[in-house]
């Protein structure tokens, strides 16, 4: 209504009340007075009941919505057997399927498990399930499904990449919800295993032969037991997926979020995925390298994980523990957290992270000065003034000659003169080894000795050879056939690390401060692909810039026991300590947290004294969120894709409502 219409509107309204003699009998300033008095009381009357209102209301997340989240790469395979490989796979996988166990914060809480008891001392797990769970084809979730899984992911033919954690785990089944785990030895860390446990449906899967179960990714439409179904995929000429569209599951056990839908929007680079946040065509996205953007907040989730340089100790140059030491002393990790990460992570010393402690430890600190010293006391020295340290350690030979050996001597000696003669025809035209000092052997060494007889004889005042083996004679036949070796090091190595923002910042961080030390370091970098397919399973580097992810119950044993050194292993420094092996070991087998947190500390001071790395940061995982959008939290969690851990409570849209209502 425009304001002519409303004062025509105003005037009826007077004058079907009876007004109009009131405003007649008005000068035109009085008329003016009256409507702006007027006005403000309308206005002010107004905002009285707007406000009245929110004072007795209360804004409530709203069904509805849809959330788009940019990724740059594509999906591989949406089943859980296989998703752990790829963060990408693995997200939407977390909102496809529920887990047996999950993790809120560090609370170990159930998921599609209504409660397990830990039976005989901790070799036995028995676990119950929920009465309501599920699939999205109305098929109840029972224990053989369960089963099927895990028999499915310990298959070798199937090559899933969680086999390693199941390999020995035996499986009883007690009735259609309950089922028993039975392991060879106790182990505190089984309860974590489960929240990686997400069951396939035994009746979609049961007739695929095992080899085939990955080829199914795509060809079998996944029923689900999580939030959210699967309804669409949209692919480019070529095939690549570019678009999966999930809507909510309203068989959903657990409360069903509020987002009826999600789109997951696939990019080839990080340069397209921001041309789409720009076109504010996208939700929620997350970034390797922090940077404000307008409109979205950034949730900074804490992860059980560090970055750090791993020494490769069958490298001679990392055999010595001086230089690890150095490398130590002499890396600023203030300077690499604040230039790589921007300060979103913190600085750690060693694999044991400050959250599995319970109490704050001394960290190693940079100390340039110390760095030095240690090389300097080591024998590194710049001696050509390349600015690369070197030591050349000059070895004694294995035999010298040290007896007077003269005319009818035998042994040891005269036959290591005999061969030293022959090395030259001129003089030991013979060649004959026999142990005697015999004519032939004294006609050669007068040859010897008159061929050097600038060194040999004119220092004695002599012309002539006299056949024996003395002083200057020894001393030449020494040098000639038992020349000392010089054996030099030098400060070289290649540091190979994968191709990424973050790792690629640091290495040439690194890279420049330990060419302060007198360090030449050459930086390598490999696709991430590449990295875990080849370089390594072979450990074909000499040291390594990666990422290690241990677990919110921490388990050390893939990268730092002895057994998991050479080929194949996760060790990768090839580092190997009897005490810390027992430490580990003993990890697995305590219940008791205070005593875990012991035997961490332990294995924490070891470590930091053997120097097998350089450890250097725990980097926060970045989310950038709409503002739009309600309901996302922070947490400490496991994986990227557990960043979806609350999405229940995610919104978009609202209501107002009663902040009370009438009792029924």
């Amino acid at each position: 209504m425009s304001s002519k219409d409303f004062l025509l509107a105003l005037k009826k309204l007077f004058t079907f009340s009876g007004l109009e003699f009131f405003l007649n009998s008005l000068s035109k300033n009085e008329k003016i007075v009256f409507f702006v008095l007027f006005f403000l009381f309308f206005f002010s009357f107004s905002f009285l009941i707007i406000n009245f209102s929110l004072s007795i209301t209360k804004v409530e997340p709203k069904e509805g919505g849809i959330f788009v989240e940019g990724i740059v790469g594509f999906p591989t395979c949406l089943n859980p057997v296989f998703s752990l490989t790829s963060d990408i796979d693995d997200s939407i996988s977390n909102l496809l399927f529920s887990s047996l166990m999950k993790f809120e914060d560090k609370i170990l809480v159930p998921g599609m498990v209504e409660d397990y008891k830990v039976l005989e001392e901790g070799k036995v797990f028995e676990v119950s399930l929920k009465d309501n769970i599920f699939w999205s084809d109305g098929k109840k979730i029972t224990s053989d499904d369960v089963i099927f899984t895990v028999e499915t992911i310990q298959n070798p033919e199937v090559k899933s990449p969680l086999r390693s954690i199941w390999v020995g785990v035996e499986l009883e089944k007690i009735s259609e919800k309950s089922m028993k785990f039975m392991l060879k030895n106790p182990s505190p860390l089984f309860p974590e295993n489960l929240t990686l446990l997400k069951p396939i449906p035994k009746h979609l899967f049961e007739n695929t032969p095992p080899g085939n179960i990955s080829l199914s990714c795509w060809t079998l439409k996944p029923l689900s037991s999580g939030p959210y179904l699967l309804e669409r995929i949209e692919r480019d000429k070529s095939g690549k997926i570019t678009l999966i569209e999930l809507i909510r599951n309203e068989n959903y056990f657990e409360k069903k979020p509020y987002i009826k839908k999600i789109i997951f929007r696939f990019f080839e680079n990080e340069e397209k995925l921001m041309e789409a946040v720009k076109r504010k065509e996208i939700d929620g996205f997350s970034l390797k390298e922090f940077s404000q953007i307008p409109g979205f907040k950034i949730l900074s989730f804490k992860m059980p994980r560090y970055f750090g340089v791993f020494f490769n100790l069958e490298n001679k140059i990392f055999s010595e523990k001086e230089i690890r030491e150095a490398l130590n002393f002499g890396t600023n990790r203030k300077e690499i957290l604040k230039k790589a990460v921007l300060n979103k992570g913190e600085i750690i010393d060693s694999p044991v992270l400050p959250e599995f402690l319970s109490k704050e430890q001394k960290s190693l600190t940079f100390d340039f000065t110390r760095a030095k010293e240690i090389l300097e006391k080591a024998g590194y020295r710049d001696s050509d003034g390349d600015q690369i340290l070197e030591r050349i350690v000059v070895k004694e030979p294995a035999f010298q000659f040290k007896s007077d050996l003269v005319f009818g001597a035998k042994g040891k000696e005269v036959e290591e003169l005999q061969r030293c003669l022959a090395k030259d025809p001129q003089v030991y035209p013979e060649g004959e080894i026999s142990g005697y000092f015999g004519n032939k052997t004294k006609e050669a060494v007068i040859r010897f000795q008159e061929k050097y007889k600038e060194e040999i004889l004119k220092p004695l005042g002599l012309e002539k050879g006299t056949g024996e083996v003395k002083g200057k004679t020894r001393e030449k036949l020494n040098q000639l056939c038992f020349e000392k070796k010089e054996e030099e090091t030098v400060l070289r190595f290649s540091l190979v690390t994968g191709e990424d923002p973050i790792l690629s910042k640091t290495a040439q961080i690194l890279q420049e401060q330990w060419k302060k030390l007198g360090f030449d370091v050459t930086i390598k970098k490999h696709k991430i692909e590449d990295l875990k397919r080849v370089l390594l399973s072979k450990k074909d580097y000499d040291a390594i810039l990666f990422g290690q992810v241990v677990g919110k119950i921490p388990d050390f044993f893939p990268y730092w026991h002895s057994s998991q050194v050479g080929e194949g292993g996760l060790n990768l420094s090839n580092y190997q300590n009897k005490e810390v092996d027992k430490i580990i070991e003993e990890l697995r087998e305590k219940f008791n947290e205070t005593e875990r947190k012991e035997k961490l500390e332990k294995l924490r001071e070891i470590l930091k004294q053997d120097f097998p790395a350089v450890f250097l940061y725990n980097p926060d995982y970045l989310y950038f969120v709409s503002e739009k959008v309600k309901g996302p939290k922070e947490n400490f969690i496991s994986f990227p894709s557990d960043r979806f851990w609350n999405i229940k409570d995610w919104y978009i849209k609202e209501k107002r409502v009663l902040k009370w209502q009438p009792k029924k």
